[in-house]
């Protein structure tokens, strides 16, 4: 009688498929690469650039309430654009379980003077105490004694 070897352990295969992950991972890359344009939720704006600005770091909560102002003079109350007349009643109503909030204006650098003066009177008629610009830190310095 004889004893019967069974030698199936060498015919495991101990490779790792990866293809199945590698598929996923670019399913999720392309997922991603159309969805974050999607979440920037602020107006493309090119705002006046300053030495030393004033940092508002609340100007950034997803609970603050922006008006920007476009290049072309257009008036956006969050991502919504609207007319000036129309600015301070929707603030009005923004602020209407919120008073003492902070209303951030960002403006074009481009944008013209008496726009966001329009803006800021809006604004302020609402019954808007405080009124803060925005606007970004020059980079690096002007060689050449500009």
């Amino acid at each position: 009688m004889g004893i019967a070897v069974r030698n199936e352990g060498s015919n495991v295969n101990s490779n790792i498929n990866v293809t199945p992950m590698v598929d996923v991972m670019l399913v999720l890359l392309i997922i991603f690469m159309v969805i974050t344009p999607m979440l920037q939720n602020k107006v493309q704006i090119d705002m006046a650039k300053v030495e030393n600005p004033t940092n508002m770091p609340d100007a950034d909560k997803e609970d603050a309430i922006v008006v920007a102002i476009t290049r072309d003079g257009g008036v956006f109350l969050g991502q919504n654009k609207t007319a000036v007349g129309e600015l301070g009643t929707q603030v009005r109503e923004k602020l209407a379980d919120k008073p003492g909030k902070t209303i951030y204006i960002r403006a074009d650098a481009r944008a013209q003077y008496r726009a966001v003066e329009d803006a800021i009177d809006a604004v302020r008629t609402s019954g808007v105490e405080d009124v803060g610009l925005l606007t970004q830190k020059k980079e690096g310095n002007l060689a050449g004694g500009q």
